[in-house]
């Protein structure tokens, strides 16, 4: 009797583990630079952005090409959204606002320049 209620419990345990266990899910995206005002060169510039996220947590990292790797983290929302800041260096920031709807990932990264575009998964 003790032996089958500890093979439940464990089988029990497996199956609430089991989600929890889950790959972390991974997104990209690469393009170009959109002007905002003061800038002129943005659209020569290429970033590369990789989003990773596990359960509510949201791990990213950007590489502008020539540049220094950046990285922010955030909280994904009940409604699939998240939103933070990243300091990109000499006191500069960059809002970071992205969606991980099914079918509609997104990334938006808004400061010396306007990188936004699809996420794709990895």
């Amino acid at each position: 009797m003790v032996k089958r209620l500890a093979v439940a419990t464990l089988a029990t345990l497996f199956v609430v583990a089991g989600p929890a266990l889950a790959e972390p899910a991974k997104f990209t995206w690469t393009g170009y630079g959109e002007n905002v005002p003061g800038s002129g060169k943005c659209p020569t510039y290429k970033m590369t952005i990789d989003v990773t996220v596990d359960g509510t947590d949201v791990q990213g990292r950007f590489l502008q090409e020539g540049r220094v790797e950046r990285n922010f983290k955030a909280t994904l929302g009940a409604d699939m959204k998240f939103k933070t800041t990243a300091i990109v260096g000499g006191g500069n920031k960059m809002d970071v606002v992205g969606s991980l709807k099914e079918g509609a990932s997104t990334i938006m990264l808004d400061g010396y320049c306007l990188f936004e575009g699809k996420l794709t998964k990895k």
